[in-house]
């Protein structure tokens, strides 16, 4: 099944890296989190990729058109050009790149994915969130709705330290834990392709009309996700998802 990754915002709450690039290339453990993404994806194999492009596209394409020889030790010859590739295994990964527009909101973006498509279920999901979600599940469930879309519903992270007191004392401290209540849009959907139809264009924000929309009209399941969910903001976000990745804690390495 293709999966669409919008990776076109302009990331501002995040503006010491993406005054240079793209959101969705800020690297954790030396790759960008776009890759992280699809390494999640690709373990339940789902390799065919579209990633929906806007600012700054030229380094997300960049990234990819070099993406076989920086896995690779290489001899190059420098008499022709010629390059030989050695010792690597290589993503088993299908990625088309399309420039969606700078200024294209989130439901245009897909909508420009249309074609690319071609009237099949697909998945769709957001460049800056990873989760050890199984994806499989996820398809599962929604085949047994039998609704347009499924989004996956997480607990959002607090912002905040966690406390437990006894008799003034800590008696268990949590940074950043799982709220115990409430449930938001974590990204990882499932789209029937009629469900396009709720976008009007470019404009069209998906978390807005089309959601609300299909929400109204009985075509909106939600996959409650009870594991690990990160979206990645700020800095902070991104220097508590490298801790994690570099003490070998990273809850969404899946594979």
């Amino acid at each position: 099944m293709k999966i669409v990754i919008l990776a076109g915002g302009l990331g501002t709450r995040l503006a010491e890296e993406t005054g240079r690039k793209p959101k969705p290339m800020v690297e954790i453990g030396g790759q960008p989190i776009l890759w992280h993404i699809m390494k999640i994806y690709g373990h339940f194999g789902h390799t065919d990729f579209g990633v929906a492009m806007g600012y700054k596209s030229e380094v997300i394409k960049d990234y990819f058109l070099n993406f076989y020889y920086q896995q690779c030790n290489l001899t190059i010859n420098l008499k022709n050009g010629n390059v030989e590739a050695h010792d690597s295994t290589h993503e088993n990964w299908k990625v088309y790149l399309a420039d969606t527009g700078a200024s294209t909101q989130t439901g245009g973006r897909i909508k420009r994915l249309a074609g690319w498509v071609g009237g099949e279920t697909f998945m769709m999901t957001y460049g800056d969130g990873v989760a050890n979600i199984d994806i499989n599940s996820l398809l599962q469930f929604h085949k047994t709705q039998g609704k347009l879309v499924t989004l996956t519903a997480v607990r959002p992270p607090s912002r905040f330290g966690g406390l437990m007191l006894s008799d003034n004392l800590v008696s268990n401290f949590q940074e950043k834990p799982q709220i115990g209540e409430g449930w938001i849009n974590g990204g990882f959907f499932v789209i029937d392709p009629q469900a396009l139809e709720y976008i009007d264009g470019d404009g069209t924000l998906w978390e807005h009309e089309p959601l609300e929309r299909l929400s109204q009209a009985g075509q909106l399941a939600a996959y409650q996700h009870e594991g690990y969910w990160q979206c990645m903001d700020t800095i902070r976000d991104v220097k508590a998802l490298e801790n994690q990745w570099q003490t070998g804690t990273a809850p969404w390495k899946v594979w």
